[in-house]
């Protein structure tokens, strides 16, 4: 397979850019992310934030240009800045866009999701709506497009905190809280808790495994307050099923790692898992697979040598091939390393540079399109790239 095969500029304004933190150590920041999503006709839709307010911008020949900004937020917002969130983007069969994010609603970082979105191919979007009544907080959430159309959410959310807190029991971290929509994302029935007691800084990874499955990774807290990873597939849209652990790396730590997982299933249903772990198994960036739903993960196997700093996985599964892609910092610039799996993660390519830059950077995204998988880049130097990986433009 050929190794990159087109790297599509575009000249995004690149703003401040975001490094890594923890809460205690910012104050009110700007963040530097773009989140893509192609839709049925195959013009590509970016998300970003700008500021205090999210824009939409698309294009019709794959990143060369873009329409002029269309703003999601009609006001400007305290919106979340933290290093794992970012503002989120689903196409429907329909066209219809989806759009999802955060604000803080105080110093103590609690947060409100919203959603808004677009039936007139971005030309405007309805005024932003929480996605779910309850006030207490929502962060890390994100949205997905199930097999058939309908419109799934999820967040972690802290509602059941106080009331465990008040009767004397203890509540770590948070809730994998979610949601459908049936009406192309314009409501959201009421919110169901999965699970309690995830860790509460970490985003999440959302793939299906049929209609009406989604399955959910992200990092829980385990007994002894330790944040290993873990999924949860759907057995029907409204029975989460059992949590499956994807590796005891035993990272026993008593803060946020602030560096969630992702997830990908392959069409022979196996279930692909990427992640950064510090615990004491293992430390660095691995990937693991299992042979299905619920069957449990072989062998981590690392993606890099951990001097090189590896972080920020990101997996993507389009017709016959696996992608996977993460960022490594070798002392002088940061570069996307890539691979690329045809048998269902079962043999992996050799691992290839598909793009550098000598400044600061977004976490690597991929999308697909007509079968083809992407990367999604933002830097400060370069602006925002799209690149093909592999095939024939």
């Amino acid at each position: 397979m050929r190794r990159l095969l087109l790297c599509l500029g575009l000249l995004l304004p690149a703003g401040t850019a975001a490094a890594q933190h923890n809460h205690a150590s910012r104050g009110t920041q700007e963040a530097f992310t773009a989140t893509p999503a192609f839709g049925p006709d195959g013009t590509l839709w970016l998300v970003r934030t700008e500021g205090s307010r999210v824009v939409v911008v698309r294009s019709s020949d794959l990143g060369r240009t873009f329409t002029a900004p269309v703003a999601v937020t009609p006001e400007p917002l305290n919106l979340d800045w933290g290093p794992d969130a970012r503002a989120r983007i689903a196409v429907d069969p329909k066209g219809v866009a989806i759009v999802t994010f955060a604000i803080f609603q105080d110093k103590n970082f609690n947060g409100r999701a919203f959603h808004a979105r677009s039936t007139d191919n971005g030309a405007s979007f309805t005024k932003p709506q929480p996605l779910t009544a309850d006030t207490t907080s929502q962060r890390f959430e994100t949205v997905a497009i199930d097999p058939a159309g309908r419109v799934f959410t999820a967040w972690l959310d802290k509602r059941n905190g106080p009331a465990a807190r008040k009767a004397g029991k203890p509540y770590p971290g948070a809730a994998l809280a979610y949601a459908w929509s049936d009406d192309e994302g314009a409501r959201f029935a009421d919110t169901h808790i999965a699970l309690d007691n995830t860790c509460e800084c970490c985003c999440l990874g959302v793939a299906f495994a049929g209609p009406g499955r989604p399955a959910v990774i992200f990092r829980n807290i385990f007994p002894g307050s330790v944040r290993d990873h873990a999924v949860v597939t759907f057995s029907d849209p409204a029975t989460p099923g059992p949590l499956n652990r994807v590796s005891a790396d035993n990272w026993k730590i008593e803060a946020c790692p602030h560096h969630g997982p992702s997830l990908a299933i392959a069409p022979d249903g196996s279930q692909h898992a990427a992640w950064f772990t510090d615990g004491t198994a293992r430390k660095g960036l691995f990937y693991a697979r299992a042979d299905s739903t619920g069957a449990v993960f072989g062998p981590p196997r690392a993606l890099s040598a951990p001097d090189r700093q590896p972080a920020r996985p990101y997996l993507l599964a389009e017709g016959a091939a696996l992608h996977l892609v993460w960022k490594e910092f070798d002392g002088d610039k940061v570069s996307v390393r890539w691979q690329v799996s045809t048998d269902n993660g079962r043999s992996w390519s050799a691992a290839t540079t598909v793009a550098n830059t000598g400044d600061a950077s977004d976490h690597p995204q991929l999308v697909a399109r007509d079968g083809r998988g992407y990367l999604s880049w933002l830097t400060k130097n370069e602006g925002y790239r799209l690149i093909a990986l592999g095939g024939s433009s």
